[in-house]
């Protein structure tokens, strides 16, 4: 590629007039070339699912995520490690599960520094060079104002010294840069659209686990709607790097961190709750190319470091999946602990063509209470209206038992949404015991810290319970001015703002 004149702070001109004097295992990622030092960008939506137009779903317009795709890799098999923000985020900045770090719980009330070994990412390329940055998306407007800071919630202490800036273009010239852009979309509030496209509400294809309501189709093409508004603030972000010219020498990663926010996503360890988008652009990543094999987020920290050619710490426990050979597994793992006020522990095994779960708490209905969603998801009173009014079908009552089976198995090859528990069986005793067998042994070998709780240093349980409960009831009497309503008085709300009577 011949060299061109580079704009101020652009590294391109360097990384290729330099490709040459790198040492040969410096510059193989697949079949192509990089630089010893190469860009990298993060791309972070909030709670979402793969719901784009590369992905298969046709009532969203995703024009700009589309294009990712068409230019790079679409990983089809892509999972969180916790169906909740703190707990995965806290894990892909490592590099490593979060049960096996002690940051499991969602929403850590009094965040501890990393204990040794363990380093952040933006740290670790910080000290070898790369220029860290983490702003919010370009675009991105709260109160009438732009934003610039960007999301992190961890379940570690950190400072601003973790990053650089907010803005990689402040790098030194020709430094390396590795920019996080985080969009706060599709996470609740969805904005409640003032106008339907009755041809794409008709066309929403709720799962058969949620019942066929107004609200629910309202609810779900409001959230349609915010993964357009993603896709906007992803067109910001290629818009930004192809202006100072260093698109084509970046490697660009667009996901999320879990999957969507509604009744059985977020919070679950289901496919709805786990699988995530993820596509990867830039130099050695061939266009319009899909992956179909398995993948964790954890993945993502191990495989820059080897492009960037710094070695992997022993204790990240993801797989490096560029730079080298693709790592073939038979399975990943997950994992669901506290989340705000709702305790629970779940675990789950993900295989090529199968998924088991493992409830330590079955006396927990999957109604376990969440201020959070109590307070934000309609679909929530909606779900016990309907049930107390006897209006949901068998297998709909039957994800709202008041108990939760021990172990549930899914069988993906003909039930790919994951919702039909088969364990019992007997067809499919010999995978289950497999499985069970095989998420133990990762349970014992990878030092869940699941079975204790909340680390020592949190409020107790009944506090923290008791500060979300206030949350709740200051949400509603906001709302209602009542602090406590009744399940028929939130729902007849969310009606009234959804604009059904």
């Amino acid at each position: 590629m011949p060299c061109k004149p580079a704009k101020e702070h652009d590294g391109s001109h360097r990384s290729r007039c330099l490709v040459k004097l790198l040492p040969a295992f410096l510059l193989c990622l697949g079949a192509s070339v990089l630089s010893a030092a190469p860009n990298f960008v993060w791309i972070i939506a909030d709670d979402m699912s793969p719901d784009t137009g590369a992905y298969g779903l046709s009532q969203v317009s995703t024009p700009n995520l589309d294009r990712l795709a068409g230019e790079g890799r679409l990983y089809k098999r892509a999972y969180a490690t916790a169906p909740v923000c703190s707990a995965s985020r806290s894990a892909f900045i490592l590099g490593c599960y979060q049960t096996t770090t002690g940051l499991h719980p969602h929403d850590v009330e009094n965040p501890q520094p990393l204990p040794a070994p363990y380093k952040h990412l933006p740290g670790l390329l910080r000290e070898a060079g790369w220029f860290v940055t983490n702003a919010a998306a370009p675009g991105t407007i709260r109160g009438g104002k732009a934003v610039k800071k960007g999301k992190t919630h961890y379940n570690f202490l950190h400072d601003a010294g973790m990053f650089d800036g907010d803005d990689w273009r402040k790098r030194r010239p020709g430094q390396p840069f590795f920019a996080q852009f985080q969009i706060t979309e599709p996470h609740r509030p969805f904005p409640i659209p003032e106008h339907y496209d009755e041809a794409k509400l008709r066309a929403i294809d709720l799962p058969p686990n949620y019942p066929e309501h107004p609200l629910m189709r309202r609810d779900w093409y409001a959230y349609q709607r915010s993964v357009e508004v993603v896709d906007r603030r992803v067109g910001g972000v290629l818009d930004q790097l192809q202006e100072e010219g260093v698109l084509d020498d970046t490697i660009v990663m667009f996901f999320a961190d879990h999957g969507r926010p509604m009744p059985w996503g977020k919070q679950w360890l289901t496919v709805e709750g786990l699988q995530v988008p993820l596509i990867i652009r830039g130099p050695g990543i061939a266009a319009g190319s899909v992956e179909e094999r398995l993948v964790s987020l954890i993945d993502l920290a191990p495989s820059m470091l080897k492009i960037a050619g710094q070695a992997v710490p022993a204790w990240m426990q993801g797989r490096a999946m560029l730079g080298g050979a693709f790592p073939e597994r038979e399975v990943i793992f997950a994992a669901r602990d506290r989340c705000g006020d709702a305790m629970d522990r779940i675990r789950a095994v993900i295989g090529r063509d199968a998924w088991l779960v493992r409830n330590f708490h079955t006396g927990l209905s999957r109604l376990n209470w969440s201020g959070y969603k109590e307070a934000s998801y309609p679909g929530m009173p909606l779900l016990r209206v309907m049930q107390a009014e006897g209006r949901l079908d068998s297998f709909q009552a039957g994800w709202l038992a008041p108990e939760r089976a021990g172990i549930e198995f899914y069988d993906l090859m003909t039930d790919p949404r994951g919702l039909h528990d088969v364990s019992r069986d007997p067809e499919h005793t010999g995978k289950v015991k497999a499985m069970r067998d095989t998420l133990e042994r990762w349970i014992e070998t990878s030092g869940d810290l699941g079975a204790a709780g909340d680390p020592p240093t949190e409020p107790s349980l009944e506090q923290i319970q008791k500060d979300k409960r206030a949350d709740y009831q200051r949400a509603w009497k906001a709302r209602l001015q009542k602090s406590g309503p009744t399940d028929a008085e939130r729902l007849a709300w969310w009606m009234r703002s959804y604009g059904l009577e």
